[in-house]
């Protein structure tokens, strides 16, 4: 059986139907950047999806193109144009804070969605919806122990980390929760290095490229995401350096052809569609004054080569 959230049950339900909420809504959403990456791109197709599907929501769907200072001004946009509520995917965790408060303050509830905003803006939100990134950065770590451990050199292994874009919430709360559980559960696997891949598979096999200069011996790399951690597999490939565990954070589909191929360990199982669909039903769920927790979070279980069979391959 093929495992799926009950979250996303309730979610495609409730997007199904209409008469789920009784008033229209008028939702803006900010997102961070549609193009950088193919979980962007699946998430705004079943946003945009699943507010079709509901007669009473009305959608403003805009991009920031990982552009803060854009995303910014159509925070302000969405203002000028009165919209029930806005949904924001964060460029930059602290400097949205201004805007979001802008909002806030003109009555126009704010849900983040997928990123978090850092903490001192949490008083100007209504909710967050998406991923516990610490927990998927801790759920990584154990991911790479039980590996190293199974191998025998869970007490010797050096390992390597490819961090996402600086700055943004989600790549630092993953890499702090992979960074605090790893000394915990394995204590003697060495840390050497972490640069930043911004989320792009490119970037991330050049980094790799240049760790493999630097390191003789790599056992492991952990990768904020499975596209920047196929950047880095394909480094390694191509430099001839076998026997390397790879472990990301979020399991693309490009991940998840490599597990199937051996070459890949493991990640964390996060759908977008899911992501998508969780945020617009919290957008509905706060503006119908229902009581909505402020970290919404939906479930992303572990996913290796020794139990992918269970779930179905990422879409994106």
């Amino acid at each position: 059986m093929k495992l799926r959230t009950a979250l996303a049950v309730t979610v495609a339900t409730a997007a199904l139907s209409g008469a789920a909420t009784a008033e229209t809504y008028k939702i803006g959403i900010t997102q961070n950047n549609v193009g950088v990456d193919s979980y962007q791109t699946t998430y705004e197709k079943a946003f945009i999806a699943a507010a079709e599907a509901n007669a009473n929501v009305e959608t403003v769907v805009l991009d920031a193109g990982g552009d803060v200072a854009r995303q910014i001004a159509q925070m302000e946009d969405l203002i000028q144009q009165e919209v029930d509520a806005i949904i924001i995917w964060p460029t930059n965790g602290e400097a949205v804070i201004p805007a979001v408060r802008k909002a806030q303050q003109a009555g126009i509830p704010v849900i983040v969605t997928n990123s978090n905003i850092a903490e001192q803006g949490f008083d100007f939100v209504a909710s967050f919806s998406g991923p516990d990134n610490i927990t998927q950065g801790a759920r990584s770590a154990e991911i790479m122990c039980e590996k190293f451990t199974e191998m025998g050199i869970q007490d010797e292994a050096q390992i390597v980390q490819i961090s996402g874009q600086p700055g943004y919430t989600t790549a630092i709360e993953r890499a702090k929760g992979f960074e605090d559980r790893l000394p915990e559960v394995c204590p003697n696997v060495t840390l050497m290095e972490t640069q930043p891949g911004d989320w792009n598979r490119e970037k991330s096999q050049k980094v790799m490229e240049a760790f493999l200069v630097k390191y003789d011996d790599i056992d492991g790399v952990y990768a904020g995401d499975d596209n920047m951690g196929v950047g880095a597999l394909n480094a390694a490939k191509a430099a001839g350096r076998e026997g390397i565990i790879f472990v990301g954070a979020t399991n693309f589909a490009v991940g998840y052809e490599a597990m199937e191929r051996g070459e890949y360990w493991g990640s964390i199982y996060q759908s977008p569609v899911d992501d998508a669909e969780a945020a617009l039903q919290t957008a509905i769920d706060v503006l119908d004054g229902k009581d909505v927790p402020f970290l919404n979070y939906f479930d992303t279980p572990k996913i290796t080569q020794d139990n992918m069979g269970d779930f179905t391959k990422p879409v994106f």
